[in-house]
């Protein structure tokens, strides 16, 4: 079912002109401008989102590219748009991201791997500013920039625990500093967020970097810095088209992590989808209290459109392990998903059981009619195992839910201070009773307060294996203090990152990393990717 990646162009309809093509399987698509709100808006937007993680996932991205192809198969215009993979997991305890079984994305090792070097420009355009500042600092620091007041960090897509703190010196200054994983950097969350060169050159601007010896704030459009990284980012604005295995279109852009940043592919890829498709597929990373809730706080009021249909992924194996191994007691955690999505969000929702092969029919009956007696309609999910022909019932469905209309609530209005937001986040969506933070994180507060920087995104980084803070607290716990240990600001992408206990915006490899089961041919071919 392989076509070349002219004919998949085609049946979008995307003009020949708009294409450069990096061989048979992978094009850059060039963002049209013109883009027909009519048509975005009469298009028919897809979420899919999951039930709390484990270190395996729930299995988002291969239900996701199976709807998609059952939904070709049924006949209708339909085109996916993901996330790109970070090298971090894919080398790391995840491994690949590009799907699995039947359902998958093509060609998966190279997505998985360089792709069209997207993460490697962002990284350059990261630390071309951290260079720029320190080449500034170096040649007489004329903007009397605070050495001790440095925001900006450097980033590597890669698992590089011993780069999370590090000192050099310039000059007589000594700098503390750090590096983030590339996905987890805020030139990803500015470039996901932006929808045209012009805009993305404003945002890199507005990059916070530091304080001069007064408090002042200082941002990369005062080191000049805006135009130098636009320019590193000229071809990594435009998303990128590849297919499934069934040849069904798709986007594959971008991708910052869900339990570090907003966790969502890029504006153009989901607009240029929008465009040429009638049905759009897409995800957000990890559980719906995070990536779903980025998605619709953050993402939706740039992108000016709210889901018309949302699937909550489910995997039976998963829920037994909230329940230490006793279903009923696990669905708690399934039940807290549903109620934020249908309650406090109001969006049209099913549920998709993602059918492992050790999952027995008694279970899937038994949590099917736990699902049904919240009022929401389930289907199961066989993409991995039978590709489209395992999702031609879950996507009768969405086609039918999509139908109905829907207004979506947000948790917060931008209006809110961003304690207030926080707090709603906290309370209505993670059931925490309060919110506690750190000295730090109230320092931080005081100079958001004093920047003007209330009216921005909250950016939650929190575990990704509770609803709280703590990730051995599973179910749905209640009436727990999140605590907000720091508080990162990142102006340019309008948002501002809480960080709930101990996150880490640069992971570790893992003692059983994937990067032990992969092997290479002598002729190329790589075993052991994903």
């Amino acid at each position: 079912m392989i076509k070349d990646i002219k004919q998949v162009a085609k049946k979008l309809k995307i003009n020949s002109k708009d294409m450069f093509c990096y061989g048979n399987n992978i094009a850059k698509i060039n963002i049209d401008q013109n883009v027909d709100n009519n048509k975005i808006n009469n298009s028919k937007l897809i979420l899919v989102t999951a039930m709390t993680s484990n270190k395996s996932g729930i299995g988002k991205t291969t239900v996701s590219i199976g709807l998609a192809d059952a939904l070709n198969k049924l006949g209708k215009n339909v085109c996916l748009a993901l996330r790109e993979p970070s090298l971090g997991p894919v080398f790391g305890i995840k491994g690949g991201a590009t799907g699995g079984g039947k359902s998958q994305v093509y060609p998966s090792d190279e997505i998985n791997l360089h792709f069209t070097g997207d993460f490697h420009a962002i990284a350059q355009a990261n630390n071309l500013l951290c260079s720029i500042l320190d080449n500034h600092m170096f040649f007489g620091n004329a903007l009397k920039i605070d050495p001790k007041k440095i925001f900006i960090k450097r980033c590597l897509d890669i698992n590089e625990r011993s780069l999370r703190d590090i000192s050099y010196k310039i000059k007589d200054y000594t700098i503390k500093t750090g590096f983030n994983i590339t996905a987890a950097s805020e030139v990803m969350a500015i470039l996901c967020l932006s929808e045209n060169l012009d805009v993305l050159k404003q945002n890199l601007g507005n990059i916070l970097v530091a304080l001069d010896i007064s408090g002042n704030p200082i941002y990369a459009r005062d080191l000049n810095a805006q135009e130098s990284m636009t320019i590193l980012l000229k071809d990594a604005i435009k998303p990128n088209l590849v297919q499934t295995l069934d040849g069904t279109p798709a986007f594959v852009h971008l991708g910052p992590f869900a339990n570090i940043a907003h966790g969502c592919n890029s504006i153009t890829a989901t607009k240029q989808a929008l465009k040429y498709a009638d049905y759009v597929v897409t995800e957000a990373g990890f559980g719906s209290d995070l990536g779903a809730e980025k998605f619709l706080n953050i993402k939706t009021r740039e992108l000016n459109k709210t889901p018309d249909a949302v699937v909550l992924v489910v995997t039976i194996s998963v829920v037994k392990e909230h329940g230490d191994g006793d279903l009923l007691k696990g669905f708690e955690n399934v039940k807290k998903h549903i109620h934020n999505l249908t309650t406090v969000f109001g969006l049209n929702t099913v549920v998709a059981i993602n059918v492992h092969k050790q999952d027995t029919q008694k279970e899937i009956n038994q949590i099917t009619k736990l699902i049904e007696a919240m009022g929401v309609k389930v289907r199961k999910a066989q993409g991995f195992a039978k590709g489209a022909s395992g999702c031609l019932e879950l996507a009768n469905l969405v086609i039918e839910n999509a139908k109905n209309p829907t207004k979506m609530n947000y948790v917060y209005e931008m209006t809110d201070s961003i304690e207030a937001k926080i707090e709603k986040i906290a309370q209505k969506v993670y059931g925490a009773k309060k919110v506690k933070y750190s000295k730090k994180a109230k320092q931080q507060l005081a100079l958001i307060h004093q920047f003007g920087f209330d009216k921005f995104y909250v950016n939650m980084a929190k575990t990704q294996f509770s609803f709280s803070g703590d990730k051995s607290l599973l179910g749905a716990p209640k009436n727990f203090t999140l605590t907000i240990d720091d508080i990162e600001i990142r102006s340019g992408a309008k948002m501002i990152v809480a960080i709930a206990g101990k996150m880490l915006l640069m992971p570790g490899l893992g003692k059983n990393s994937n990067y032990n089961n992969m092997i290479i041919r002598s002729y190329g071919k790589i075993d052991g990717l994903f």
